[in-house]
Order: C-alpha cells, then sequence, then structure tokens
C-alpha cells in the first residue's frame, strides 16, 4: 500500500470488536488498527514484542506483575515472552504494530 491512511478514521469504521486489520506493511512488520471492549484472553507471544497506540478510549494490560493504563496519545510495549490480557471497559480503538508472523493470541486458542 502506497497511500495516505488516517488509523483512527479507519478504526472508526470497524464493526468486529478484537479483530485487527491491516493498515501497511513495512519490512516484516503490519500496522494494524483494532476496536476492542472487554476482556481478552491471557496471552503471550513468545518471541515477539506487541506494540499497542491507543487512539481513542483507554485499554489496560494486565500482567503477571504490573497492569497498565493507557489512554488516547499513550503507547507501550509489551515484551516478548509477557503473559498480558487487554481490557476495556469501554470501546477502545487502537493501533498495533507487530511482526508479520505474530499470532493474535500467540499459542493459546480463542
Amino acid at each position: 500500500m502506497n497511500s495516505v491512511v488516517n488509523p483512527l478514521t479507519k478504526a472508526q469504521s470497524l464493526t468486529e470488536l478484537w479483530s485487527p486489520r491491516v493498515l501497511g506493511a513495512m519490512d516484516n512488520y503490519f500496522v494494524k488498527v483494532a476496536k476492542v471492549h472487554g476482556t481478552f484472553v491471557w496471552h503471550d507471544h513468545a518471541d515477539e514484542d506487541e506494540l499497542f497506540y491507543i487512539l481513542e478510549g483507554c485499554l489496560v494490560i494486565e500482567m503477571e506483575d504490573q497492569r497498565v493504563e493507557l489512554k488516547a496519545g499513550d503507547l507501550y510495549v509489551v515484551p516478548k515472552g509477557v503473559q498480558h490480557r487487554p481490557i476495556a471497559e469501554q470501546p477502545c480503538l487502537l493501533m498495533l504494530i507487530e511482526r508479520q508472523s505474530t499470532q493474535h493470541t500467540g499459542t493459546v486458542e480463542s
């Protein structure tokens, strides 16, 4: 894709929850947007970091040893191998940057 994309506008058009859509690719990474609401499953990505950038709303990322609260404009990277569970008490729009090989829920069937 070689065109201008507005991540917030694309995310606002999503109707499915927890179903990221690819906006573009760079090297071996995807840039994705998603609409989330509720609690996602505990999972990890054994060999890959996962970047969350909040476009609109708030997101909590629970991990075994900490809890990170993110609001619009905040960015957080979950390190590879760290069990985490995203939670959005209200609808939240986010952008993700992750390797093209990253599985949505790691090795967890969902």
